[in-house]
């Protein structure tokens, strides 16, 4: 068997094509603001492929960068200020901030509304309560490509690999809010391989690459690779190559979930503009 590949950079594209046409239809395009507050050079590259993705849907956005002298008080007045500014529909706050700054803090101080990586209490909230929302980007994405690919959920046993805020956690949500079945796995589950063994649908979202191996995946099932991180100079996911043997589909990386994070951020900040307009 060799699996199907899930493209995500042709679903982004697809998106990116329908989200144009939205914008196209509003009367002022949807503006989004990114902070970034730290010296993390992949954070910086993250941003301009963000801002780029959001230019070619229509939206207009902009990066405000901080020096390492800023204060916690510094970007909890911008937060404010970028809240209280009826322009901005998005505010997405880059991680990883500098080491003195409060992450948490700062994320929590973002108005829901304009939260478009969806990691305020009140998004997770309203994901975990089936109401309407921000979710955040890298699990929405998953949803987009099962959805681009006419793939199964209702029925299907999910099993996450990670617990993460930003990924695992509410990738479970979403899937049980399509009738899935869903084990969220992590470091701590006994006998990993016979747990994912049973799965339809594999989540690889625990950033340790490779650690998906064939032996641990039934024949015929799906599986979504999370994970991003430079081996020997190489991206790699956390799925191993031997996996697409075994599989029915697989994402790529790079090409597979990377791209949709991106564009769900996007369609993030123009859901988010559709509902603070009315």
């Amino acid at each position: 068997m060799t699996a199907r590949v899930l493209n995500g950079r042709e679903v982004a594209k697809t998106l990116m094509e329908e989200l144009a046409m939205s914008v196209g239809a509003m009367p002022t395009p949807p503006r989004l603001v990114f902070v970034r507050a730290g010296d993390d050079p992949a954070s910086a590259s993250y941003v301009r492929s963000k801002e780029r993705l959001a230019a070619k849907a229509g939206v207009r956005s902009e990066t405000r960068v901080f020096e390492a002298s800023v204060t916690q008080e510094d970007l909890l007045r911008e937060i404010a200020s970028l809240n209280a500014d009826a322009d901005v529909d998005g505010i997405l706050v880059q991680l990883p901030l500098y080491g003195h700054l409060r992450a948490s803090e700062i994320l929590d101080a973002i108005d829901p509304a304009k939260d478009v990586d969806g990691l305020h209490p009140v998004n997770v909230g309203l994901l975990w309560s089936g109401r309407p929302g921000l979710v955040p980007a890298t699990p929405a994405g998953l949803i987009r490509i099962m959805e681009h690919y006419v793939l199964p959920f209702e029925g299907q046993d999910v099993v996450i690999v990670g617990r993460s805020n930003l990924v695992g956690k509410p990738a479970a949500a979403l899937f049980l809010a399509r009738n899935a079945t869903v084990t969220l796995s992590h470091s701590r589950t006994r006998d990993l391989a016979s747990v994912t063994r049973r799965a339809d649908v594999i989540v690889a979202a625990a950033g340790q690459p490779g650690m998906i191996r064939a032996d641990m995946v039934k024949a015929g099932a799906v599986v979504l690779d999370v994970g991003q991180a430079p081996v020997d100079g190489v991206l790699r996911g956390d799925v191993a190559d031997d996996v697409a043997g075994v599989a029915s589909a697989v994402t790529p990386t790079p090409g597979g979930t990377g791209p949709m994070t991106v564009a769900m951020v996007v369609a993030n900040t123009v859901h988010a503009a559709k509902a603070r307009r009315g």
